[in-house]
C-alpha cells in the first residue's frame, strides 16, 4: 500500500502561518484589553463598535467582535482571495475574538489598563496593534471586519480599498466621539495612523533600500567600480535619448543607504556630467540582500 502520510515539509508552510495569526490575534487581543478598552479608544473597524456597544451593556466584547465579523465573513467569502485564504481569515476572527475575552480570566490580567495617560495608550496601543495585524498579514490572513468590508465596496461600489478603510473606520471614529468624548476620537485617529505606519513598517521591512539609475558616457568604468568598491550588482541596460535619438547604456543598481554618497563620489569622478535618479525601494531581496521567504 502506498504510503499517504504528508511530509512534515510540506506541513510547514500551513503550520507556520495558522501559528503567526494565532499569535497576531493574540497581539491584537492584548493592545484590546490593556490599551484601547479601558482608555475608551475606539480602534476602528467591528473592534470599535463592539466597544461602543459595550460601554452601554455588559455583552463580552469578544462575542460581540465574532457576531459582528461573522456576517462579513459568510457574505465576504467570495472575495477572500480562495479557500485557503478564506480559512486562515476566519481562524483570525475565531482566535481574536475568543482571547479578547480569554484574557480576563488570567488573574495576573491587568483588567484597568497600564497606565490612564491618553497619549501612551493611544501610541503604545497602536504599536501593539499593529504589529498584531503585521503578523497575521505575515500569516496570509486578515483580521476580518473592515478588511472584509473594504473589499466588498471595492468590488460592487469600485470604491478603492484606501477609501473603504477611510469610510468605515471614520463613521465608527465619529460614533465614538457622540459615545465617548470628541477628544477621545481624536487620539482615535492618531491610533489608526500609527498602528497602519507600524504595519507597513513590519510588512516592507525597516531596511529601505535606495535603487539608482546611472545614464553617463563612463558606464564600464562607474559599472566596475561599483562591482569592486560597493561590491554590488549592476544591470545596463539598453535607452534612447528622445531628443538626441542616439543610443546610450543606463546603470541600474541597489545599495544601502549608507552606500549613496559613495556611489555619488563614484559617479562623479567617473563622469562629472553624468545624470542620476536615486530612488527608495522598501525590500531587496537576493545577493547581498535578503534571502526570500515564503
Amino acid at each position: 500500500m502506498q504510503n499517504k502520510t504528508v511530509p512534515l515539509v510540506k506541513l510547514w508552510p500551513t503550520l507556520r502561518d495558522f501559528s503567526l495569526i494565532a499569535l497576531g490575534a493574540l497581539v491584537q487581543a492584548m493592545a484590546l484589553r490593556i490599551f484601547f478598552i479601558p482608555a475608551n479608544l475606539a480602534s476602528g473597524g467591528v473592534s470599535g463598535i463592539a466597544q461602543l456597544i459595550y460601554h452601554y451593556t455588559t455583552w463580552p466584547v469578544g462575542l460581540m467582535v465574532f457576531l459582528g465579523n461573522l456576517p462579513l465573513f459568510l457574505l465576504g467569502w467570495r472575495f477572500l482571495g480562495g479557500r485557503g485564504f478564506a480559512l486562515r481569515t476566519g481562524f483570525a476572527i475565531v482566535i481574536y475574538s475568543f482571547l479578547t475575552d480569554a484574557l480576563l480570566w488570567l488573574p495576573f490580567f491587568p483588567r484597568d489598563g497600564l497606565t490612564h495617560d491618553m497619549v501612551l495608550n493611544s501610541l503604545y496601543g497602536a504599536v501593539v496593534a499593529g504589529i498584531g495585524y503585521s503578523l497575521v498579514y505575515h500569516g496570509r490572513g486578515t483580521s476580518g471586519g473592515t478588511d472584509i468590508l473594504a473589499r466588498i465596496l471595492n468590488h460592487y461600489r469600485g470604491i478603492s480599498m484606501t477609501q473603504s478603510y477611510m469610510l468605515t473606520d471614520t463613521i465608527v471614529i465619529l460614533a465614538a466621539g457622540f459615545v465617548f468624548g470628541w477628544d477621545k476620537a481624536l487620539y482615535a485617529v492618531i491610533t489608526l495612523y500609527v498602528s497602519g505606519l507600524v504595519v507597513d513598517a513590519a510588512m516592507e521591512g525597516g531596511g529601505t533600500v535606495r535603487t539608482a539609475l546611472i545614464i553617463t558616457v563612463a558606464p564600464q568604468q562607474v559599472a566596475a567600480k561599483i562591482l569592486t568598491a560597493l561590491e554590488r550588482g549592476v544591470t545596463c541596460l539598453e535607452g534612447t535619448g528622445a531628443y538626441t535619438g542616439q543610443e546610450r547604456p543606463i546603470l541600474y543598481t541597489v545599495v544601502t543607504r549608507a552606500e549613496v554618497q559613495l556611489l555619488k563620489d563614484i559617479v562623479h569622478e567617473a563622469d562629472p556630467a553624468a545624470f542620476m535618479v536615486i530612488g527608495a525601494a522598501h525590500e531587496a531581496m537576493g545577493e547581498g540582500f535578503q534571502t526570500f521567504k515564503k
